[in-house]
């Protein structure tokens, strides 16, 4: 195991989830940053689960804004978020 990843396995997370118009579901783990470590999309049928390219805007205000390339349907999605209802835990 290289530093990076020993880095990676120390972070603290917050995983914040949400449907997108396709009813797939999406989701994030945030760091302490509340920018995205990880992204996925699970399919609703198979409950496949897929990468799904996300990023958060605004990751420093009160209120923040992460987005997400649905690969299911191809979408993006835009969703909004409170940094005071994020939960972290050590992974």
């Amino acid at each position: 195991m290289d530093e990076a990843e020993k880095r990676d396995e120390s972070v603290n997370k917050a995983t914040i989830h949400t449907a997108c118009e396709c009813q797939s579901k999406l989701g994030a783990d945030l760091d302490e940053r509340r920018h995205v470590i990880r992204a996925w999309a699970r399919d609703r049928h198979g409950g496949k689960e897929l990468v799904a390219p996300a990023h958060s805007i605004g990751a420093d205000k009160p209120h923040f804004e992460v987005a997400w390339s649905c690969p299911i349907c191809t979408r993006n999605q835009l969703r909004s978020f409170s940094a005071d209802a994020l939960s972290f835990s050590a992974s």
